[in-house]
């Protein structure tokens, strides 16, 4: 089980090569307060003055620091250092270096330090990794983190505390990690910071270890006795008292082997009774035990992450595709695979189909059926004609002769005019479709055709071509749309079946009123009488006799027979000179002025212009339905043949005429900047994957697990 830790070590450096932290293998964090005296306990781990020290908080970055046990045999002859030596040093970021010397460490230590963290006292969440090659160290993977302070110094941020507390919780967080909660004995243990922080994120401590130091410090006529006994506060782990050398020792010199032999006969004087279970010693071999039985018990979720992980860089190196060796068949494929995932996306057989909305063809389906047909329904037949407007319409056309029936041309004037508002709502159903179209190929870019997004210029040149493609089939389709209602417009067919059966119902309709209107009647008047008393001719000719006379009378007095009356021309010229020759003065009484254009103004009509308007309305109702199916029915398919189905056609042609040239394939087969870059990071990751994979293998294989 010892040849764990190397295992884990081995992990560390392979994940090391690549600069990632995505798997979080099982590691002892130091946590306490600034001056507790955690730097001491890891040199007293290691056996050497290697640390930074000073007053004030001396530990502004995360030191991962990685202790590996080696033979004095193995020292010398180890392939690894390149020279002989007993004990070295190696950091992550000077590479190969091999540091003999550990005065020369420490000043590498300060220099990383000021380098990423400035010299104003500030901290910095990048670790620093450090690697002891020693015959007098246990395999261990300790985290030295800056101690927990309170009040900011100097430069420091005002928000210092948060920050240092957010890095610790940063690394303690993480369920694989040992927790060793460092409090001086000259404190109360009530008080302990690093123990209050250990709690927050294991409430059980069934991975908190607990270190008391400086028991030399206490007060005379104190000891330690029930803190170390876990009288005071229990911690499942236990608790270790260590000594540590003083700001004196350090000064004399006094060297670390010197110190734990002075700590053990402390220990032997003070605590006879828990010397043994206490000291510098004990604490190694127990964070040794401690962190075998940690791995040992984390490595199957840590072989499952890993195979996860692998996967998933595999999967993601695929999306990045391989670099290009032969670059016309590259190209013709990505041209051909995007011509035919915008096609399918369009037939609705796309690979991916997008569930938060309608797309492609399903939309331009949803624009013909549902925006471009409830569109024209809701076209008033009538809309925008007044009653007036029609009455106008039919004297118009009759010019300066009296009507004996509605004039013809002023329904083919009016339904001309109704026609024409279903250009409009035409034209727009053609700009749906084609923004529809452009909609497709943002979709294929995004989602069909990932490949597009490792050469941008390739991916610009595509969506200008089909850009450029329904640009010029947009005003060929508008033409024939506008056509379609021009066609409707060219001739009025009132032969139309359709129109023909309505014309009949309406006529019957219409005899089935008068015949009512003539039942209401009272009994005629002897003819001779309504003679004697019949309006004299306008044209100076004799009455007529029979049914021409009945015709004159009708034509002459109106439908009420009342021939002055307020709808018939002769009362309006009597109003007009009325109201010419009543002025005071008026030097021309009963003249009318001839100049003057009557304008149609809103009155109560006879009920003959009302049975024409109505007759009017009726007509243009009922033709105006007829054309109305037919623009419904024609313009999508005309859209569809001009505009749709020919960019689908002729899609591909178009893109491998304008883009396949060989003067053009070094520039449009031109990677982003990053993805060559994001290639090569999936790579190493996805190799140092795999070998971490192979390790725990190993593990596996050796019965180590």
């Amino acid at each position: 089980m010892e040849a764990l830790i190397p295992v884990i070590n081995k992990l560390q450096d392979v994940f090391n090569t690549v600069g990632a932290d995505i798997i979080q293998l099982p590691q002892i964090a130091v946590v306490g307060t600034q001056s507790s005296g955690k730097s001491s306990v890891l040199e007293s781990l290691v056996g050497r003055d290697l640390l930074p020290r000073g007053t004030g908080i001396v530990t502004r970055r995360p030191l991962i620091l990685q202790l590996v046990h080696v033979d004095p045999g193995d020292a010398r002859k180890n392939d690894d250092i390149g020279r002989e030596g007993e004990e070295w040093g190696k950091f992550l970021h000077t590479k190969n270096k091999i540091y003999t010397d550990f005065e020369e460490i420490r000043q590498e230590i300060e220099a990383e330090t000021e380098r990423v963290s400035g010299n104003n006292k500030g901290i910095s969440d990048d670790p620093i990794h450090l690697k002891i090659f020693s015959p007098h160290v246990v395999n261990l993977t300790l985290v030295d983190l800056p101690g927990i302070t309170k009040v900011p110094v100097g430069d420091q941020p005002v928000h210092i505390e948060l920050q240092i507390l957010e890095l610790i919780l940063k690394y303690i967080s993480n369920p694989n990690c040992i927790i060793l909660a460092v409090s001086a004995a000259n404190t109360d243990m009530a008080t302990s910071e690093a123990l209050k922080v250990a709690r927050q994120v294991d409430p059980d401590g069934r991975r908190t270890l607990a270190v008391v130091t400086k028991l030399d410090l206490m007060d005379a006529g104190t000891d330690a006795m029930d803190v170390l006994m876990g009288r005071v506060i229990p911690v499942k782990l236990g608790l270790i008292g260590v000594v540590n050398r003083s700001q004196l020792d350090i000064n004399n010199k006094k060297s670390v082997a010197d110190a734990i032999r002075d700590e053990h006969g402390f220990l032997q004087k003070k605590y006879p009774s828990l010397a043994n279970r206490n000291g510098t010693k004990y604490l190694a071999r127990t964070l040794n035990r401690l962190l075998m039985h940690h791995i040992r018990d984390c490595l199957p979720e840590l072989k499952t992450r890993i195979n996860v992980l692998a996967a998933q860089y595999q999967s993601l190196l695929g999306s990045y595709g391989e670099p290009v060796e032969d670059q016309s068949a590259t190209l013709l494929q990505l041209i051909t695979k995007f011509a035919t995932e915008y096609c399918n996306t369009i037939e609705g057989t796309a690979k991916y189909i997008e569930t938060a909305e309608l797309c492609g063809g399903a939309r331009i389906c949803y624009i013909f059926h549902e925006t471009f047909g409830r569109t024209l329904e809701c076209v008033d037949p009538l809309g925008g004609l007044s009653t007036i407007d029609i009455l106008t319409a039919i004297r118009n056309a009759t010019g300066p002769r009296p009507s004996l029936f509605v004039p013809e041309i002023s329904f083919e004037l009016l339904v001309k005019k109704q026609v024409k508002r279903l250009e409009e709502p035409s034209l727009r159903c053609v700009e749906l479709v084609h923004e529809e179209m452009q909609r497709i190929i943002q979709h294929c870019s995004n989602y069909s055709t990932q490949e597009l997004q490792r050469f941008p210029k390739l991916h610009e040149a595509i969506v200008e071509v089909v850009t450029s493609l329904l640009r010029k089939r947009l005003p060929i389709t508008n033409e024939m749309v506008h056509n379609l209602v021009a066609i409707e417009l060219a001739y009025i067919n009132t032969k139309h079946p359709d129109f023909a059966d309505a014309c009949g119902v309406m006529n019957n309709n219409i005899e089935e009123q008068r015949r009512n209107r003539m039942r209401e009647l009272p009994t005629a008047v002897p003819r001779e009488k309504s003679v004697g008393k019949g309006p004299v001719a306008v044209s100076g000719e004799p009455p007529a006799s029979g049914a021409d006379a009945d015709g004159a009378k009708a034509l002459a007095a109106g439908p009420q027979g009342d021939q002055d009356g307020a709808g018939t021309w002769r009362g309006m010229l009597k109003r007009e000179e009325e109201g010419a020759g009543s002025g005071p003065g008026s030097p021309l009484k009963g003249a009318v002025n001839l100049l003057d254009v009557p304008v149609p103004v809103a009155r109560k009509l006879s009920s003959r212009e009302q049975r024409d308007c109505e007759v009017i309305e009726r007509l243009i109702k009922s033709y105006f339905l007829i054309v109305r199916k037919n623009i419904q029915d024609s313009v999508p398919k005309a859209v569809m043949h001009f505009l749709v189905n020919h960019v689908k056609d002729s899609l591909q042609s178009e893109l491998v005429g304008q883009l396949y040239k060989s003067g053009l394939l070094n520039d449009l087969l031109t990677e982003s900047e990053d993805m060559a870059q994001r290639r090569k990071e999936a790579a190493d990751m996805l190799q140092a994957l795999q070998k971490a994979s192979q390790v725990i293998a190993e593990i596996r294989e050796t019965h180590l697990w």
